[in-house]
């Protein structure tokens, strides 16, 4: 049997001028969720390397392209006044984001990391006779890691950025030889890496798109929801971990056939009346070792609970 629980939770929020109490609580849980679901975001742009600058570049193109889409009817003349408005971007820079992509792309800007792993495969004093890129001394006179970073920024250590590139996993450092080398081809996840981040683009996606249409109310109510557990052993965790697969393989069973069928029964409509879907299910668990500090101190209160689906259907226990 499950049961809801509603934990009360203290929220400091400022009230704006002409905001309302109720206005001013809803603003602070949307910065709340948005913290929560940028978190993991930000998790793995650290992983990759990934600069805040390419983080930002991408935030205000999704800005500007979302606001000027709210605006359709707006005339011309008038949209990068509105989209600015709307976004808190200047109008420079929304000018900049709102021209077509072939004339908009700006030549792309690396982390510091990077442009040393590049350098490092181009700059002849740093390959060795097979045009491979060599060991090389941590400091001392190029060629060297030192030489080589002084040969792209003077502002960060090269302390540094050696600490980061072996992060990155792809470096490695002898300290015994004091030398460090090269361990990866390339610098962006090829392969499996990179079709992983692509499911994580459609599958996430679609998730959120469908998580924030059920919350902006634009009509359509997708079904979404989830059930949750605390206090779990790890052995608890492989036992569910293990039904949850089992059920995923019976669910697909019974749903790609029946998906097969429905494609091949549509296949004459229009391009413009035929829709996609994509249905999915996920299972996360924290582990011990991300457990919070005052989760780990605090009695840990065993809990069932089930999320309501979004969808306006009622929720069985």
């Amino acid at each position: 049997m499950s049961t809801v629980t509603n934990e009360p939770t203290e929220v400091q929020t400022e009230t704006r001028p002409g905001q309302t109490a109720t206005q001013a609580d809803e603003r602070q849980a949307l910065l709340d969720a948005l913290a929560a679901v940028m978190q993991p975001l930000a998790q793995l742009a650290v992983a990759r390397g990934l600069p805040f600058h390419a983080l930002e570049e991408a935030l205000k193109q999704a800005l500007v392209q979302e606001a000027a889409a709210a605006h359709v009817n707006v005339a011309s003349h008038r949209k990068v006044s509105r989209v600015s408005t709307v976004t808190g971007i200047n109008r420079r820079e929304v000018t900049r984001l709102m021209k077509p992509a072939d004339s908009n792309r700006a030549p792309p800007r690396w982390s510091l990391s990077s442009e040393v792993f590049a350098l490092w495969h181009a700059d002849p004093a740093s390959l060795d006779g097979d045009g491979l890129p060599r060991t090389l001394p941590r400091m001392g006179p190029a060629p060297s890691f030192e030489a080589l970073v002084g040969s792209v920024t003077r502002d960060v250590h090269p302390r540094s950025l050696m600490e980061e590139l072996l992060r990155l996993k792809l470096a490695v450092y002898d300290e015994a030889a004091d030398t460090v080398s090269l361990v990866r081809e390339g610098f962006v996840p090829s392969g499996d890496h990179t079709r992983m981040l692509g499911l994580l683009a459609d599958n996430v996606g679609d998730h959120l798109r469908a998580a924030v249409d059920n919350v902006l109310g634009n009509g359509q109510q997708h079904f979404e929801q989830a059930v949750f557990a605390d206090g779990l052993s790890d052995r608890s965790l492989t036992a569910v971990r293990s039904l949850i697969r089992s059920e995923w393989a019976t669910l697909l069973a019974r749903l790609v056939p029946r998906l097969k069928k429905l494609v091949e029964s549509d296949a004459d409509l229009p391009a413009d009346l035929q829709r996609r879907l994509r249905i999915g299910l996920y299972g996360y668990d924290d582990g011990p070792s991300k457990m919070s500090a005052s989760q780990a101190v605090a009695p840990q209160r065993r809990r069932l609970a089930h999320k309501p689906p979004r969808s306006g259907l009622p929720s069985k226990s």
